[in-house]
């Protein structure tokens, strides 16, 4: 630990450069897939900008709990089942799964296909619950 603090105060331009250079790759790729929302945000862009929340876990994991009024389309089947989405392609488009790396993929799926406002839920559907928001079982 010394010598990690001793190269850093030698070579404080390196390292800061570098810090600068990780905080700029960890903020382009969260924006790639989408601007993170939280619940609060997601439930006023439903409310007010006709959102929709499209849930791309699985279809049993769907059953077992999922935001009213979302869609399911799982993320391994986002590209063969883009067409479903279309008719929101002007809506703001709300991504979520179990906790937030498949919503990321989907959200760069459906950035390669033109989708533009896309959003993703903070936490996903356990930060949802963790919100103590509704859930509906199908």
């Amino acid at each position: 630990m010394d010598k990690l603090i001793e190269f850093a105060s030698q070579h404080y331009l390196l390292v800061s450069s570098f810090s600068l250079l990780l905080a700029y790759f960890f903020t382009l790729e969260s924006r790639r897939s989408g601007k993170p929302v939280t619940p609060q945000q997601a439930t006023n862009l439903v409310n007010r900008e006709e959102g929709v929340i499209v849930d791309v876990r699985d279809a049993d994991e769907f059953r077992q709990g999922h935001i009213a009024g979302s869609v399911n389309i799982p993320a391994s089947e986002i590209a063969e089942r883009i067409a479903e989405l279309e008719k929101y392609r002007d809506k703001p488009l709300i991504l979520t799964c179990k906790g937030g790396p498949s919503a990321a993929a989907a959200g760069k799926a459906l950035k390669a296909k033109g989708f533009t406002n896309l959003m993703r839920l903070q936490g996903g559907i356990q930060g949802w619950r963790d919100e103590k928001l509704p859930v509906v079982k199908a």
